[in-house]
């Protein structure tokens, strides 16, 4: 499962990112929607409060993502395998 090629594992993020995935997700994808939030929300006027309300709500929103798919690897972990 480990298809990160040896010489790119090395690399301290990557090594960090392959000993935390789910944390190393929630902040890919919290700065992937920050990004897009920023650019679509750029000439709509908002006041600095309401920056940071925004932000704040995209974090968390990415972080409740990764939680709610991180249950699915909990259940694939549970399943005892079938003998055949």
């Amino acid at each position: 499962m480990n298809a990160v090629p040896k010489g790119l594992a090395n690399l301290p993020p990557v090594r960090w990112a392959l000993t935390h995935p789910r944390v190393a997700a929630w902040i890919v994808l919290s700065v992937g929607m920050v990004i897009l939030l920023v650019i679509t929300a750029r000439d709509v006027g908002l006041l600095p409060g309401q920056w940071i309300a925004l932000i704040t709500a995209c974090v968390l929103v990415a972080g409740a993502c990764i939680w709610i798919i991180s249950w699915e690897d909990s259940d694939e972990e549970d399943t005892p395998v079938e003998k055949s």
